[in-house]
């Protein structure tokens, strides 16, 4: 089976989007030593992590995004374990919701947002044991 080992975030401005990840999902993003101004390294778990997931990188767009609907690209969904504390960390750093949050499948709340980029991706947060009953 062939899986995802890596994401890529086409952006305007590096270091504004570095500060939106960085406070919503709480990532560790840096300049890559080997990839120009261009190019930063998205950590989404410390390296000696066993926790499932990728890690990815922040890439300079190289085309304009339709502001009402975001980028036509691959959309990642990132788990969380507070699907309301991650939507006020979206808001509050200047993140807007593009669908609203739903039940899937009657087990986890999946919403999609934008980033300050324009960025389309999800949220998901599983349904505890208490959530089913």
């Amino acid at each position: 089976m062939n899986r995802v080992v890596h994401f890529e975030i086409p952006v305007d401005d590096l270091r504004r989007a570095a500060d939106f990840y960085t406070t919503v999902f709480d990532w560790k993003i840096e300049k890559w030593p080997n990839g120009g101004d261009d190019y930063w390294v998205v950590m989404t778990a410390d390296r000696e992590s066993n926790d499932p997931g990728i890690n990815g990188g922040l890439v300079l767009r190289n085309r304009d995004v339709d502001p009402a609907t975001g980028s036509n690209a691959f959309v990642c969904t990132v788990q969380v374990d507070d699907y309301e504390a991650a939507e006020k960390r979206i808001f509050a750093a200047g993140g807007r919701a593009a669908e609203e949050k739903t039940i899937v499948g009657g087990v986890a709340w999946q919403g999609y947002y934008l980033d300050t980029e324009g960025n389309r991706f999800g949220l998901h947060q599983q349904f505890s044991s208490t959530d089913r009953s």
